[in-house]
């Protein structure tokens, strides 16, 4: 059985909506979310990323950054251009992205849920992502981002949800990139909480760091944490619904070069040249060392048994960055970084055209079926 909570939410008034919207913090940078904000006080950016509202070279993790997230977030609370809501809710947000729509469930679930394995994982978190965001809950006293969860659908959740988005929306509104963002308020909350009786499991697609830092908030307030802070936000979407996106990385520096990288990988992989930026299939990936031109390979099976093992990242690690390139733990060594798949595969150009990186490596997406088998800023959650 899954907890769904529904919560009071702190929303913006629907006519701010677009302006106060904008994307997850760890998909863009200090500069570019600077940028992004421009000319947009009611950017939610000034509350996730408060580093911008600071002198450029600011550390992003300096105290008085966080404190400054925090007094954003309790200026727009007390905003006309915000509604604090007096019952708890539970909504349905749908997105419209390249054509294919997704709509899951926004709500609040526990994170004695998360601890006690009902949530269930398929990766590693690091640490120091970890230290940021559970900085960010403790300051603001708040969930400001939620997490993006699958579930086994059922036909009642299914009826649920499509007889809320008979009603009037909430939020109806297409972003800057493209993608239309809509939000209806369930009014039978108390059937889709029942509902989730029988989900026995509830799996994390992106947000695993938001996930363990709501944990550690918890155990961090101990016994003065609460009710409302032993659960944090999320969007379920039902398994047939997802689409997961890839989560490619980058290679700061290579130990022995580039061209040292290219002849040792040519030494132990058939090489595509001139391949595609995006793989196509399971298994295969495409490098980027610059010059316009992507090389693929396909990674071979692990020599481990489990399905985690056998998942594109393990054997990633197996294969390539822990043999050649000396990366034996991606949590924690400074080399890595992670790009997420909605910044495509021009931003591990750009980061390596530019200099910052030596090698930009594209991935296949995890599917939906891989996620399980492994596993087995609208709407703020205050507390």
């Amino acid at each position: 059985m899954s907890i769904l909570h529904p919560f009071k939410a702190l929303r913006p008034q629907a006519a701010v909506a677009q302006e106060v919207a904008c994307v997850p913090y760890d998909v863009i940078n200090t500069a570019e979310a600077r940028q992004l904000a421009i000319g947009k006080p009611n950017s939610f950016l000034h509350v996730i990323r408060p580093e911008i509202d600071f002198p450029i070279g600011i550390d992003e993790h300096a105290d008085e950054v966080y404190a400054k997230g925090a007094e954003n977030l309790r200026n727009l609370a007390k905003s006309e251009d915000y509604i604090q809501e007096e019952t708890p809710s539970v909504y349905i947000y749908r997105l419209i992205m390249n054509g294919k729509a997704q709509t899951g469930i926004f709500s609040c679930v526990a994170v004695s849920d998360y601890d006690e394995n009902i949530i269930l994982k398929h990766e590693l978190t690091r640490p120091d992502k970890e230290d940021d965001r559970t900085r960010h809950i403790m300051e603001q006293s708040a969930h400001a981002e939620p997490v993006m969860l699958a579930f086994q659908g059922t036909a009642l959740t299914h009826r649920l949800t499509q007889e809320a988005m008979q009603g009037e929306a909430l939020y109806d509104f297409t972003a800057e990139d493209g993608i239309q963002h809509t939000v209806w308020q369930v009014a039978k909350t108390d059937e889709m909480v029942a509902a989730f009786a029988d989900v026995p499991n509830l799996y994390v697609a992106d947000g695993h760091h938001r996930c363990k830092a709501a944990s550690r908030t918890v155990a961090a307030l101990g016994d003065s944490a609460s009710e409302e802070a032993k659960f944090f936000p999320a969007v379920l979407f039902p398994l047939s619904e997802m689409q997961i996106l890839p989560y490619n990385r980058i290679i700061y520096k290579l130990p022995m070069g580039k061209e040292g990288f290219l002849s040792e990988i040519k030494q132990k992989f058939d090489i595509q040249e001139e391949a595609s930026a995006s793989p196509q299939n399971a298994a295969d990936i495409s490098l980027y060392l610059g010059d316009g031109k992507w090389y693929g390979l396909t990674l071979p099976t692990s020599a481990h048994q489990s399905a985690a093992d056998q998942l594109d990242v393990s054997r990633l690690m197996e294969h390539i960055l822990t043999p050649i390139l000396g990366i034996e733990d991606a949590r924690t060594d400074k080399n890595i970084f992670f790009v997420g798949g909605i910044r495509g595969t021009a931003e591990l150009e750009k980061l390596v055209d530019e200099g910052i990186a030596d090698l930009g490596i594209s991935m296949f997406p995890t599917q939906p079926s891989d996620l399980v088998a492994v596993s087995d800023g609208l709407l703020v959650h205050l507390f």
